[in-house]
């Protein structure tokens, strides 16, 4: 199975085996596969507001998909958005567009005396400064592997590398450990 159809199985919560079964093994026609926007490798995120310039460590974990993910220890304390994780987009978005942002993320080490970790906001947003969010919302993450999907739609036309997707997570003095994360473009659906 290629990775771009394991990333589009992976979003979908569908297990990889039926990803890629021959169409007369199916009831009707699979609608058409979602465009992926970005690259979806965790060692190719945008991590910033570490304290000292600190860089996120590469894991590797066969409990999470494509094995491997970056950990991350945030600080707390500040603004939520003061550290986080960018994944740019590598091809636009046309108005009225469904897009959907999946990740996966577990927390590693969560604030004292807490079970979960909250991840702010995971959006779709400007690249760039004034950073304006299209759509997003925020998650609870706990101790073991799971997807997170948040869904939306362009307001307009964006070109190529004018979005990006980012997980505000400066919630908590903790560590988090973000896996593969995905935005695929389902084109003109409700």
């Amino acid at each position: 199975m290629t990775k771009r159809l394991a990333l589009v199985a992976m979003a979908l919560s569908i297990p990889a085996g039926l990803a890629s079964a021959p169409l007369a093994a199916q009831d009707a026609a699979p609608a058409a596969e979602p465009e992926i926007l970005n690259n979806a490798d965790p060692d190719s995120f945008q991590v910033y507001g570490l304290p000292g310039g600190a860089k996120p460590a590469s894991i590797k974990d066969a409990k999470v998909q494509f094995g491997k993910a970056i950990r991350i220890e945030t600080p707390g304390g500040g603004n939520v958005w003061s550290v986080g994780v960018n994944a740019p987009l590598q091809a636009g978005a046309k108005k009225g567009d469904k897009l959907l942002i999946a990740f996966y993320a577990r927390v590693a080490k969560p604030a004292e005396g807490a079970a979960t970790a909250t991840i702010a906001s995971a959006q779709l947003q400007l690249a760039a400064a004034p950073y304006t969010r299209l759509f997003g919302e925020g998650v609870t993450v706990g101790p073991e592997w799971k997807l997170y999907k948040v869904a939306g739609h362009a307001d307009r036309d964006y070109a190529k590398g004018e979005l990006a997707a980012a997980l505000h997570i400066n919630t908590a003095r903790q560590t988090l450990d973000i896996g593969a994360m995905a935005v695929l473009d389902f084109g003109q659906k409700p």
